[in-house]
C-alpha cells in the first residue's frame, strides 16, 4: 500500500513532468515543426510568406501541415486503441510502472531518431517535396509520449490526498515548463548562437534528457499492486477490466459528464498547441524563426504562472468554475487570433494569453478528474478513460484542422475550434457539484 503524501514519491512523480515535457516543447512545438516547415515549403524571399508547401507521401500529395496533422492524428488513434487494453492489463497484473517505462523509452528513443529526418524536392520541375520513412520517428515518438502519461497520471490519486491534487498537479506542469525551457535555451545556445552543433542534435538531446531524468522518477515511484491474478488471455483480461470500469463510470454522473466536457475543450487546447507554429509560419507576415522560438518561450514561462494561478483560483471558487473561466478565455483567444493576428507583435500577445491559460487548464483538468474518481484499485484503468477521451479528442481535433485547411485555409481551422470549446463549456455547466470539487480552504 502506497502512503499518500510521501514527499520522496511526490518528488519522483513531479520529476517525470520535468523529464518528458521536452517532447511537447522541442519536438511538438518548437524545433521539429520549424525544421519540418523549412524542409517542406518555399517562401517568398521578400514577404516570407509560404508560396509552395506540397508534400508527397506514398504517392499521395498533401499540404505539408495537412499531412502533419493527419500523422499526429493517427498516432493519437493508436494510443486511444491501445491504452485502455494495456491499462487493464497493467492494473490486473501490477505492471503500471513497467508499462510507463516502456512507453517512456519508446518516445525518447524515437525523438532521438528524428535526427535522421529529411525531405527532398522531387526532381520534376515544380514537383512536391518527398517525405520518406524517417517521419515515422515522429509517429512513434508521439505514441510513446502520450501512452506513458496514462500510467503517470494514474499515480496522482494514489500518492496524494484529494485536497492536494490541484497543488501537486500544478507543481508537475510548472516543473515541466521550466525544465523543457531550460533544455530549449541550451539547444538555442549550442545551435543558433554559438553554432557549436547542427540543429538536428536537438533531437538526441531530447532523448538523453528525457531518459536521464525519468530514471530518477522510476527509482522513486513504487510498483503497483496486482488487483487480480492474471490468468489465460491477458488481452481479453485487459478488455474485461476496461469494460468493468466503463460500467462504473456510466453510473457516476459527475465523472461521466466531466469526461465528455474534457473531450471537447481539451481537443481544442491540444490542437492549438500542435498546430500553432504551422499557423504562424503561414499566416503571420514576416515572422522569423527566432520570433517563433521567442513566442514559445513566452508560452512556457507564463505557463508556469498560469498553472499556479488557476490552482489558487480553484481553491477559492472551485474546480469547475475555474475551468469554465479558462474556456471562456480560450474562446476569446481563438476569435482574436482569427480576426486580428497578422503581425509578429500580435502573435506575441496571443502567445502570452495562451501561456496564461494553457498551463492552468491542463493542470486543473488532470487534478479535477482525479478528485472525481471513486475509491478503487483500478486507477490505471480509470485514467485510461481520461486518456481515451483526450486521445480521441486530439485525433478529431487534428483531423478537423487538417481537413479544413485542405479544403479552405489554416485560419478557418482556428475559427472552427471555437465550436469545440463552446460545447465543452455547455457540458461543464451541467456537471453536478461534489464535495471534492468545492473550493478548499487548506492547501
Amino acid at each position: 500500500m502506497i502512503e499518500k503524501g510521501d514527499k520522496k514519491i511526490i518528488r519522483g512523480w513531479v520529476m517525470y513532468d520535468w523529464a518528458n515535457s521536452v517532447y511537447p516543447l522541442i519536438i511538438s512545438s518548437a524545433i521539429f515543426p520549424i525544421l519540418y516547415e523549412t524542409q517542406t515549403s518555399v517562401k517568398d524571399p521578400i514577404t516570407k510568406t509560404t508560396i509552395f508547401d506540397t508534400v508527397s507521401v506514398l504517392g499521395m500529395e498533401f499540404k505539408n501541415t495537412e499531412f502533419y496533422a493527419y500523422l499526429i492524428c493517427l498516432s493519437y488513434i493508436v494510443v486511444a486503441m491501445l491504452s485502455p487494453v494495456l491499462s487493464g492489463i497493467a492494473d490486473a497484473g501490477g505492471k503500471r510502472k513497467l508499462f510507463m517505462q516502456f512507453f517512456c523509452y519508446l518516445g525518447a528513443t524515437s525523438s532521438g531518431l528524428l535526427y535522421f529526418f529529411h525531405a527532398d524536392r522531387c526532381s520534376v520541375e515544380g514537383g512536391p517535396f518527398y517525405i520518406d520513412w524517417s517521419i515515422l520517428a515522429l509517429f512513434f515518438g508521439s505514441i510513446g509520449f502520450w501512452a506513458s502519461l496514462v500510467y503517470y497520471n494514474s499515480y496522482l490519486p494514489e500518492i496524494a490526498e484529494p485536497k492536494d491534487h490541484d497543488k501537486i498537479s500544478a507543481r508537475g506542469f510548472s516543473m515541466g515548463y521550466l525544465g523543457s525551457s531550460i533544455l530549449l535555451i541550451i539547444v538555442l545556445i549550442l545551435t543558433v548562437f554559438t553554432k557549436a552543433i547542427p540543429i538536428r542534435f536537438a533531437f538526441p538531446l531530447v532523448s538523453l534528457w528525457w531518459i536521464s531524468f525519468a530514471t530518477y522518477s522510476f527509482i522513486r515511484l513504487p510498483k503497483s499492486t496486482a488487483t487480480t491474478k492474471v490468468e489465460g488471455n491477458i488481452i481479453l483480461k485487459g478488455y474485461r477490466e476496461v469494460y468493468k470500469v466503463w460500467q462504473e463510470i456510466k453510473l457516476n454522473i459527475p465523472l461521466k459528464r466531466y469526461l465528455f466536457s474534457f473531450f471537447m475543450f481539451n481537443m481544442a487546447v491540444q490542437t492549438i498547441m500542435v498546430m500553432a507554429v504551422a499557423f504562424a509560419n503561414k499566416e503571420v507576415r514576416g515572422i522569423k524563426q527566432q520570433d517563433l522560438i521567442i513566442s514559445i518561450l513566452i508560452i512556457q514561462f507564463i505557463g508556469i504562472l498560469g498553472a499556479y494561478l488557476l490552482s489558487k483560483v480553484s481553491s477559492k471558487i472551485g474546480n469547475l468554475k475555474s475551468i469554465g473561466i479558462s474556456i471562456v478565455i480560450w474562446i476569446g483567444l481563438c476569435l482574436g487570433v482569427y480576426y486580428l493576428v497578422y503581425e509578429p507583435w500580435q502573435f506575441f500577445i496571443a502567445a502570452a494569453v495562451v501561456g496564461l491559460v494553457m498551463g492552468g487548464i491542463q493542470s486543473l483538468s488532470r487534478s479535477t478528474y482525479s478528485k472525481l474518481l471513486p475509491e478503487t484499485k483500478d486507477l490505471t484503468s480509470y485514467f485510461s478513460f481520461y486518456d481515451l477521451a483526450e486521445k480521441i479528442g486530439l485525433a478529431v481535433g487534428t483531423l478537423t484542422f487538417g481537413l479544413i485547411e485542405g479544403y479552405l485555409n489554416i485560419r478557418t481551422s482556428i475559427l472552427a475550434l471555437v465550436i469545440f470549446f463552446f460545447i465543452g463549456l455547455v457540458i461543464l455547466l451541467f456537471i453536478p457539484k461534489t464535495s471534492n470539487l468545492q473550493h478548499e480552504t487548506t492547501n
